[in-house]
């Protein structure tokens, strides 16, 4: 059916350097990495979720007009982290901004992917957290995978691997 990739977007080059497709991120564009296409930029202070073909997601956030993203899941529950909590202003976290996950809480670092102590939440969703935090994939917390969002001067977005 025509059209059915509506919205999805598009990588013009496969992020990974070692698959073999095309000249890889680092080299492209100077170093500005590759050219997103087809998403729509998060409004400041929210996160949105990207998905690209061969189901490359992404988690991008807008603080004060610098954009961030992580991949698009958790790695301990592998719940959506664009649905999750943007932290930009708490004092319990030195390596702001972050995003905690809805399910099971735990928080990574935009910036550089690094997992951080749940945020402590109140009540049901407290609950709930907790519940995943016992049932999760893995006992293990992972590190998330983080990526460099740019812009040109065109208004052209790009992103690379840290």
């Amino acid at each position: 059916m025509m059209g059915g990739r509506r919205g999805k977007g598009g990588l013009k080059k496969n992020l990974d350097p070692s698959s073999g497709k095309g000249p890889g991120a680092n080299r492209m564009n100077s170093g500005k990495g590759q050219e997103i296409t087809g998403v729509s930029l998060p409004a400041d202070g929210k996160i949105k979720g990207w998905e690209f073909g061969g189901g490359v997601q992404m988690a991008c956030a807008n603080v004060g007009g610098q954009l961030y993203a992580l991949q698009g899941t958790c790695p301990r529950c592998a719940f959506d982290l664009f649905k999750g909590d943007l932290i930009v202003d708490d004092p319990a976290w030195d390596d702001l901004p972050r995003v905690a996950c809805p399910t099971c809480s735990t928080t990574y670092g935009f910036r550089n992917g690094k997992n951080g102590p749940p945020l402590k939440r109140k009540g049901l969703t407290a609950l709930v957290g907790n519940l995943a935090m016992t049932a999760t994939q893995t006992e293990a917390f992972q590190d998330a995978k983080a990526f460099k969002i740019t812009r040109d001067e065109d208004g052209r977005v790009y992103c690379r691997d840290l």
